[in-house]
């Protein structure tokens, strides 16, 4: 782990879709950073189709369901 320095401009917008995503600001910059780099290796795929291959390798994991409310 390690601290990355962005502009102040980056750092507003990055704090402006974590907002609108349900995202920590440092999900929301892992996010693009990792979109960013499938994207860098695999220039023929959309957004989706990157999107699509990641939810397909994913572990399913059931979601927590807090049942104390």
């Amino acid at each position: 782990m390690g601290i990355v320095k962005i502009d102040d401009a980056l750092h507003a917008q990055v704090r402006r879709a974590s907002t609108v995503m349900c995202r920590s600001i440092n999900a929301q910059a892992e996010f693009w950073m990792k979109i960013g780099m499938l994207a860098e290796a695999n220039p023929t795929l959309s957004f989706s189709d990157i999107v699509k291959a990641e939810l397909a390798g994913a572990p399913d994991r059931p979601f927590a369901v807090d049942t104390a409310a």
